[in-house]
This record gives C-alpha cells, structure tokens and sequence, in this order.
C-alpha cells in the first residue's frame, strides 16, 4: 500500500512518485501515452505534472500538445476524481505568450483548462520566475483563480530560494495564497543549488517539493556510460556534462546497491530522493510501460543506511 503524502498544508495528499508528462505527444504517441497513464494510476499513484509548453521545442509543435494527450485520455477513461492534475504557465509559447503577469496568467489558465478537458487543475504552477511582474501581481492573479474554482492550490518551479522566501512575505503580508509546493532541479547529480538553500527554506515553510529531472535525463538509469550512448536517445546531448569522474562515481554507487539490493539503477536513484528530507513526490517521464514499471517500483524500495551512506559520498558536492 502506497502512504501518501500532503501537498504543503493543501488537503490534497499524493503517492510518493508524479509521473512527467514532458513524452506525451513526443517521444510518447497518443496510443504509448495512453498506455503509461493507465499504468500509472492502475498502479495506486496519482500526481501527473504537465506544462502548457510541453512540447513547443519539437518543429510544427505550439505547446499544448501534453495536456491535451492528457485531457483526452481523462475524458475517455471517466478518471478525473483519481488524477491529482498539475500544470503550468509561464513559459514563452508566443512574444506575447508569456510571464506571469495577471492578464496573461487568466488568459493562459483558460487554455489549458479548455486542453484538458476540466474544470479545475489541482496545482498550478509558474513555470519560472518572471521579475518584471511584481509578486503581488502574480499571486493576485493566482488567487482570483482559487477563488473561481479554477485552481485548487498554487506551486511555483525554477524559483531560487530568495525569490521564494520574497514570494512566501508577499503572501504573509497581503493575506494571498501561497506557494504550497516547489518543483526544482534536483537529483543525485544535481544536488547543491537545492540542498543549500531551497531545501531547508520548504522544510521550515512546510512546501512540498516535486524535483524534475529526477533521473538526469536518463543519466542515472545507467543507460549513458559513454560519448557513444548520447546517441541512444533524443534527449543523450543533456547529459554530456554528466559523463566525469563523479558521473562514473555516482553510476558506480548505483550499480553496487541495485545488485545488492536485487533492484535496478533507476529505481535505487528514485528511492534515494524519495527519501530525502522534504521530498513529496520526485518526477519522472516514462515512454513504455516497461520504463513505468521500473519507476512505480521505486515507490515500494527502501534503501538502508549503507545503500543512502555510499550515493551520498558518490553524489556529495562539498
């Protein structure tokens, strides 16, 4: 049985890993889409993040393709009461397509709404932070959206810790929503930016924390050990940067446990942010519900001490 954990102090709970859906209607066609959606929440789980930008970067693609793969499969299935639905606006679809400004915001809400076929999205979050929009602006915006119905609860993504501690004032002091939940960069190979300031700003504010790229874009799956491998994937080039001493380390860690622990590399790396001190549910993309299974395993692996003492010393950054 999956234990489920708060959304910051919302009264949504989730199961301790959200599916990205950043593969659907890219690496991932409708019909493969289908197949790891129902997987996933056959499976006991429940959060799904999407983006209203998923998947602009691919040529002919304007955005909106994810959630709409998303919306239909909702719709056919009759399943919106189990899904926890968790989008995002902020990202420039358009020169006028963008930031966090109130129009905007209200405008884009709208759309992503209409491509997802419901009524309200469970966490909204802004993509990036925007500085040329006050914060009050933006929360404002957020806020005449939870009154509406619209939205549910409000997180934000890619904000550094002293935009959000800024964020978490303006809402104290003018009586606005918080941002309940923090989605970073953060994994065994991404850990200083979080760990130094992020993590115990959320752990003291009471913020859920979804990390993306929780997997480094495949790095920690074992699947890259080479230059050679980068070819593998549409998505080998992002991790280039990982194939050093320390890659070799971390991989190295992975194996070691995975084997003793009759698990896999994916799995041992989603356990391990699983358990880090103020994680609610870490990110990953699946394109098969082969790559799905391995994920949803991760859930039910708990790591001992030796196997969490021997990734932090691979993985460390001081």
């Amino acid at each position: 049985m999956l234990t489920h954990r708060p959304l910051g102090k919302t009264t949504i709970s989730v199961a301790p890993f959200a599916l990205g859906g950043n593969v659907f209607g890219w690496t991932a066609d409708e019909s493969a889409s289908f197949a790891v959606l129902d997987g996933f929440i056959n499976a006991g789980f429940n959060l799904i993040d999407t983006a209203d930008v998923y998947s602009k970067w691919i040529p002919g693609h304007v955005g909106g393709e994810s959630e709409t793969i998303i919306g239909k499969w909702m719709k056919a299935r009759g399943n919106r009461a189990k899904v926890v639905l968790a989008t995002k606006c902020g990202m420039e679809l358009s020169p006028t397509d963008k930031g966090l400004s109130k129009a905007y915001i209200l405008r884009a809400v709208d759309k992503s709404l209409a491509r997802l076929q419901t009524g309200h999205i469970d966490l909204y979050q802004a993509h990036k932070d925007d500085e040329t929009v006050p914060l009050e602006e933006t929360l404002d915006a957020f806020a005449q959206l939870i009154k509406a119905g619209k939205v549910r609860a409000i997180g934000a993504s890619n904000y550094s810790a002293e935009r959000l501690a800024a964020a978490l004032e303006v809402s104290r002091k003018n009586s606005l929503p918080r941002y309940e939940c923090l989605q970073p960069h953060y994994n065994l190979m991404e850990r200083q930016i979080f760990e130094e300031k992020l993590g115990p700003l959320c752990l003291q504010e009471s913020i859920a924390v979804i990390p993306y790229f929780s997997l480094a874009m495949g790095f920690l799956t074992g699947k890259y050990r080479s230059e050679v491998d980068l070819a593998k994937s549409p998505r080998g080039n992002g991790v280039k940067k990982y194939l050093n001493d320390r890659g070799t380390n971390v991989l190295a860690a992975l194996d070691q446990t995975a084997a003793r622990l009759d698990s896999t590399p994916a799995r041992v790396a989603m356990a391990w942010l699983m358990a880090r001190p103020g994680i609610t549910a870490p990110i990953a993309s699946a394109t098969s519900t082969a790559q799905l299974a391995d994920l949803t395993a991760s859930a039910q692996l708990k790591l001992d001490g030796a196997a969490i003492q021997t990734l932090d010393a691979a993985s460390a950054w001081q």
